[in-house]
């Protein structure tokens, strides 16, 4: 299995992660990139993205996006998410179309996290599916939020690249995994998903993407995930007015779902 991390020169926290990973790691440089292992890391010119079918030019199985987290809020944030566009693409990626979701590496890196940013005053969390770029491989973003401060910072840069060291330098446990419908951009019941239960969760559409959400994308939902879901996760409150939409798509797929205060 080989992994491929990628952090654009343009990104301030990317090269804050990649800094970190060459002085904690032991990694040789094959001008081109850098190789640890079954691990290598990669220094693109262009923003993470806008890295549009990067799969078609470097050979790996997985690709972890290290970046920076932009928020007009500029809190201390650590996060991490899956790339992609429910609806119109405005950050780089394709009009309404989902990248394979890789749950249970995802799930291992959030829990790899906040283990190693528990002393840090960050908010460790994940966010729903948004932006590109798209790849046909599992992709996922681990994040520095959420304004310069944050993405120099060195122990937030040191957090992220231990994260990513440790989890993909071990056998990544498979989880029984579901996809996620409600609940805002940080989606915190799908965060204690993930802390308290044994489900990895893959994509995710929040309230404010649900009109954009049709038979099409539930379909898509479901089918771009690296494990086969269980079930889909309503976060029922989090649904709000949306709640008789959804029932009527996954009513009408067959979809097999259960709410959020049934499984945590």
């Amino acid at each position: 299995m080989i992994f491929a991390i990628i952090v654009s020169k343009k990104d301030k926290a990317g090269m804050t992660i990649k800094d970190a990973l060459l002085e904690l790691y032991d990694f040789n440089d094959y001008k081109t990139y850098w190789q640890h292992e079954n691990i290598k890391l990669y220094e693109v010119e262009q923003e993470s993205i806008h890295c549009e079918d990067i799969d078609k030019i470097i050979i790996a199985d997985y690709f972890i996006f290290a970046t920076k987290h932009k928020s007009e809020a500029g809190k201390n944030s650590l996060s991490v998410h899956v790339p992609g566009n429910w609806g119109k693409a405005e950050l780089g990626g394709k009009d309404k179309t989902l990248c394979l979701a890789p749950a249970s590496l995802l799930k291992e890196m959030f829990l790899e996290l906040n283990e190693q940013g528990k002393d840090l005053d960050y908010e460790i969390t994940l966010e729903t599916v948004h932006h590109g770029p798209c790849v046909e491989k599992p992709v996922m973003f681990i994040e520095i939020g959420s304004s310069e401060g944050q993405w120099k910072d060195k122990k937030a840069g040191n957090v992220i690249s231990r994260t990513i060291m440790n989890v993909l330098s071990r056998e990544i446990k498979t989880y029984k995994t579901v996809i996620g419908l409600g609940s805002s951009h940080y989606p915190q019941p799908f965060n204690k998903l993930l802390l308290r239960t044994e489900y990895a969760i893959g994509q995710i559409c929040p309230k404010y993407q649900m009109d954009n959400l049709n038979e099409e994308m539930l379909l898509q939902a479901v089918k771009k995930n690296v494990e086969k879901i269980e079930f889909v996760l309503l976060d029922w409150k989090g649904l709000s007015n949306y709640k008789e939409k959804v029932m009527g798509l996954l009513d009408k797929l067959g979809l097999k779902y259960k709410k959020v205060k049934e499984i945590i």
